[in-house]
């Protein structure tokens, strides 16, 4: 098979298209022909070396796939309701940019009606991440305000639809104008830019000094204090990553009046049954609102996997430019 290998560490042009093994897919899992692989920022850490592949995965990066199933654990597929040429989409642990990839049968979801394989390879990393995160994690309810720094990222652009159509107020940060408009066109309520605002001083005034209930936040370094200004009673912080810093300095004073919550999490290494319940809850909640059309995809670019100059190449630069709006896929 074509595969797409980080050949060394460091910038977008040690991608390399090579040829690898066909993978085969062992107990409790199936082989997906790959017509679609996303790409997220993790799989540009880990190209600079800063993403540990978990024991036991591919060292191919790629989180995610759409695609056919061309063989698999007959007992696993039947379970699951799945078929040999059924087209579905796949959270993985690595190994998605490759033609052919291994995923856990547990943590596929069939592609929703009316979707391409493009369109669905974009959904299971943002998807699996935002659910656990926002709605298990934060506990986000109908009719809280929930405030997602980076709305117009992949994760931001899926936590915005789902919120709003669970019935969320949602407030947003992004790094531009342009960007905080395409937010509220894809249903936030409130914009705010940080660059030219003060996010939390926003917040409190959007929210008439009650502050927000939920934030999902992918910054931490010194956006943890201002935060923590601007969160409600039971307030609940949720980081996914650290871009902003590791480390963070804040009123530990204003956690116990307030009585927050701060929590985080890391999907990747998560074990396949943990990723099986997302899954599942996942097909109940959320699958109904992308073939109903209450959530739909965003895709700002995609790009030809192995193709000249190298489309993967392509991929990271743009991501790490932050250009993008919404998401960014491979084809095969």
């Amino acid at each position: 098979m074509k595969a797409i290998e980080i050949t060394s560490y460091g910038a977008p042009e040690v991608l390399r298209a090579v040829e690898r093994p066909d993978p085969v897919a062992g107990v409790g899992e199936l082989l997906i022909r790959v017509a679609a692989s996303g790409v997220n920022r993790p799989d540009v850490l880990q190209r600079k070396g800063h993403y540990p592949v978990p024991p036991g995965a591919s060292d191919l990066p790629g989180l995610e796939v759409a695609g056919e199933i061309v063989s698999g654990d007959a007992a696993a597929l039947a379970e699951a309701g799945f078929k040999i040429g059924d087209r579905v989409c796949a959270l993985i642990a690595g190994g998605g940019y490759a033609e052919l990839c291994v995923a856990p049968v547990a943590q596929c979801l069939p592609v929703p009606k009316g979707w391409s394989d493009t369109e669905a390879a974009s959904l299971p990393e943002t998807f699996f991440t935002v659910w656990s995160n926002v709605f298990e994690r934060g506990r986000l309810q109908k009719g809280e305000t929930l405030l997602i720094q980076g709305g117009s990222s992949g994760i931001g652009v899926t936590a915005i639809q789902i919120a709003k159509a669970l019935g969320a107020t949602v407030i947003v940060t992004a790094g531009s104008d342009d960007k905080c408009e395409a937010c509220k066109k894809l249903g936030a309520d409130h914009a705010i830019n940080y660059r030219t605002s003060d996010f939390a001083e926003e917040a409190k005034k959007i929210t008439g000094g009650k502050g927000v209930d939920v934030i999902l936040d992918m910054v931490a370094g010194d956006y943890v204090a201002r935060e923590i200004e601007c969160m409600a009673e039971d307030g609940r912080l949720v980081i996914i990553a650290v871009q902003g810093g590791v480390k963070s300095d804040f009123n530990a004073g204003l956690v116990l009046r307030k009585r927050l919550v701060i929590t985080g999490s890391t999907l990747r290494p998560r074990p396949v049954a943990f990723k099986g319940a997302i899954a599942k809850a996942l097909r109940e909640k959320v699958w109904p609102l992308l073939e109903s059309g209450a959530v739909k995809p965003v895709i700002h670019s995609t790009f030809a996997a192995s193709g000249e100059p190298s489309g993967a190449m392509q991929a990271h630069a743009l991501m790490e430019s932050n250009q993008h709006i919404g998401k960014i896929v491979l084809t095969w």
